[in-house]
């Protein structure tokens, strides 16, 4: 399969409609065509394409910003002597000044598949920014680790923010390019968008179901993506941003293990395949134990579990990992009734409003696990609706 950066590399056609316009390149580090070349190294050294500057978004250019709320500033890159702007520094949204520098936005972002990953909400950021100001915008699609499975809620109105842009489905089941397009025909943007989509990429083969193992090499998009499995689980194991539980940042395998060290957890993955045994399929579920080395309960034992897609027992359209950590959430609920679950801090700039209902993109999921009457056939029924709901509302824009 080819990437859309190999697209356009390979495309004459293409990069003659480049030609002549100032070119900016949003990208990571895992900005990288199929043969693990770095998108800007390529640009710089393509014939008729001028790159005039280069943004960064969240954990920076680099990917070098560790934790959540940690800025990245602007700079001039020693190697080409152009600027780097920061979308996760003095700004979120591009000044004029920015803007001012390119007339054609090349964006080439790895996504993992999530509402709340702020790369999606920067790419919303800078298509309107190009609809604005009448710039053009490229986006270089790539695949979708955690493929097309739709699951969780949608984003309710009034509670959008910087990890959630709109009403999006918590796993969406697109493409950055996809997004894309859907974002403009929700906004009803006058821009000029065009995708340059991959080829070859199939969202449903197996082993991969969205990610092409064995074909292009795992980079991490932001210091804690750090494996196809961490994608798969993150849907899930993100909304313990926002609670006293650790998602194992501080460990080897961040977003994919989670605990704490005052909650027995074989009372917890007991309580869990008793209250919706059939929310746990399609993955192994290890009880496992860790001591993180930084933030949460940093150098302490905590009981905990893992999450386990890297193997035979994998079933694709069986896993729900929103469903898990929820469930988990309830029994944890159940078994310690008076435990602070919900964390009470600064959350991605916002201090007003709770961290897990930003999380969540509404107060609903809190609600049911708080609530001593509320059963797993509630939540489900919110769940089945809303992701019947988003499978319609993404039809129109899937490439593949």
């Amino acid at each position: 399969m080819n990437l859309g950066i190999d697209e356009l590399l390979y495309n004459n056609n293409l990069r003659r409609a480049l030609g002549g316009s100032r070119v900016a390149l949003l990208g990571h580090p895992a900005s990288v065509t199929r043969d693990c070349r770095h998108t800007l190294d390529v640009l710089m050294a393509c014939p008729g394409i001028t790159i005039t500057s280069a943004f960064g978004p969240q954990h920076g250019m680099l990917g070098d910003k560790q934790d959540n709320m940690v800025e990245s500033g602007d700079y001039i890159d020693p190697r080409y002597n152009i600027p780097v702007f920061s979308l996760y520094g003095d700004v979120r949204r591009p000044t004029t000044e920015m803007m001012d520098t390119f007339d054609v936005l090349l964006v080439d972002l790895q996504d993992v598949g999530t509402r709340i990953y702020t790369f999606v909400t920067t790419l919303t950021y800078m298509i309107e920014a190009c609809a604005s100001l009448a710039k053009s915008i490229w986006v270089l699609d790539r695949p979708n680790p955690a493929g097309r499975p739709a699951e969780g809620t949608i984003l309710e109105t009034g509670w959008e923010s910087f990890v959630g842009a709109g009403p999006m489905l918590m796993r969406h089941g697109l493409t950055v390019g996809e997004i894309a397009k859907w974002w403009v025909a929700l906004k009803k943007l006058d821009v000029d968008l065009q995708v340059v989509p991959m080829t070859g990429y199939d969202p449903d083969a197996a082993p991969g179901y969205g990610w092409p193992v064995m074909e292009l090499s795992w980079i991490n998009p932001s210091p804690n993506a750090s494996s196809l499995n961490m994608a798969r689980c993150f849907p899930g194991t993100v909304l313990l941003e926002g609670t006293t539980i650790s998602e194992g940042r501080g460990t080897t395998t961040a977003l994919e293990i989670m605990g704490a060290p005052d909650i027995d957890y074989d009372v917890i993955i007991k309580n869990m395949a008793k209250m919706a045994p059939e929310w746990m399929r399609g993955c192994i579920i290890r009880k496992s134990y860790f001591e993180p080395t930084f933030q949460k309960h940093a150098g302490k034992l905590c009981s905990g579990m893992q999450i386990h897609t890297d193997n035979a027992f994998y079933r694709h359209d069986e896993f729900r990992p929103y469903r898990i950590v929820a469930l988990m959430l309830k029994a944890i609920r159940q078994n310690y009734p008076d435990y602070p679950i919900w964390r009470k801090f600064p959350y991605e700039y916002e201090t007003e409003r709770l961290a897990i209902d930003l999380l969540s993109g509404g107060a609903f999921l809190r609600e049911w696990v708080d609530d001593p009457g509320a059963q797993p056939a509630d939540f489900q029924a919110r769940l089945i609706a809303d992701e019947r709901a988003w499978v319609e509302i993404r039809s129109p824009y899937l490439l593949y």
